[in-house]
This record gives structure tokens, sequence and C-alpha cells, in this order.
């Protein structure tokens, strides 16, 4: 059946559902209601393996118990609301191999694509602070080298912070992420 024309699912609907879909087809769940998501340019899938290895080189720099996964990995917001980052670090004893969802990032990655640049920049940001153990939304923006960092202070306050050279701090969990976009990339 075509997610188009698929009735509302619940996660635990729609998790089974979306791993019994053809290999190399994604999907999202936002308020019930399947998402498809778009084949990936070359820059697209480009950033994200980036930001992988930025993020796993920091925390092995740093020794932390955490772990960066890059996308697949889903992201329970609630129980009509699942999406698949482009990355992510969470943070504590390592999860079995057989989980399916994940539900306390710690940091969440999103890398815009031209059909997903204005769902990451408002539903997604307001869906991912809806999850406790969030505190750092990143959304990469390679196309003009630029990170919009969101995070989550001590008070609950979200503040956000524009960068597009020098370091990213990441506190918690205690990472710094340099060279985000290395000189020797294009524009």
């Amino acid at each position: 059946m075509s997610a188009s024309f698929l009735p509302g699912m619940t996660a635990d609907e729609f998790i089974p559902w979306a791993l019994a879909q053809p290999e190399g087809m994604h999907f999202e769940l936002v308020q019930g209601h399947v998402t498809g998501m778009a084949p990936e340019r070359l820059g697209h899938v480009r950033g994200k393996q980036r930001m992988f290895r930025l993020l796993a080189d920091a925390i092995a720099t740093a020794g932390l118990s955490c772990e960066a996964l890059v996308d697949g990995a889903v992201v329970q917001v609630d129980e009509a609301t699942v999406y698949e980052p482009d990355g992510l670090v969470r943070c504590g004893p390592p999860l079995p191999d057989d989980t399916l969802r994940i539900t306390d990032p710690l940091v969440v990655v999103e890398v815009l694509s031209p059909s997903s640049r204005s769902r990451d920049a408002s539903l997604k940001l307001a869906d991912y602070f809806r999850i406790p153990s969030v505190r750092h939304y990143l959304i990469v923006a390679t196309d003009i080298r630029t990170v919009i960092h969101h995070f989550r202070d001590e008070s609950g306050a979200i503040l956000t912070r524009i960068v597009r050279d020098g370091r990213l701090v990441l506190d918690p969990p205690g990472i710094m992420l340099e060279g985000i976009f290395a000189a020797s990339e294009t524009r």
C-alpha cells in the first residue's frame, strides 16, 4: 500500500510497517501520518557522513560512554511521531543490537535538503525538544556552510547559535567539533 493512502498509525504500528518496506525506502511518522523521504543528493549524504565522523571522533577523544549513530535509527517523539534523523548521539549503557527506536537521544542532527528544509527548521525543531533528553539539535546547511545549533540550557530555555567556522562545543556530553566545514570543501 502506498504511504499516501495509509490510514493514521501509531508508532507501534508504524515501525513494523516501515521495516516491511523495500530496502532503501525511508519513511517517518508525523502526527500519525506516514511521510515518504525523498532520495538524497550526494552533498546531503556527504554532510551526514562528515557530521557522523566528527561526532564519533569527538566522543572517542573525550572517552565518553556515548555513541554516534548515522541515519537509520529512529527517534520516537510520542505515540504518533517517529523521525529518522540524519544523525544522533546517545549516552549511557549500549543498547541491544535489536533496538528499533531511540527514546533518549542527547544530540540530534538533520542535514538540510530541498525537500526537508522547512520541516527540519520548524516542526522537527519543536518536536525534538519535546524529548526530555535532547539538549542539542544541529541543523546543517551544507550549501551555505552553516550549522544552526539549537540547545536547551540548564533552565530549560532553548537558545540558538549560528556556526560558520571554528568550533562547536556540545556540553553535555562534553565534546568539541572542530572543522565542521573543511577548508578543502567547495561552496
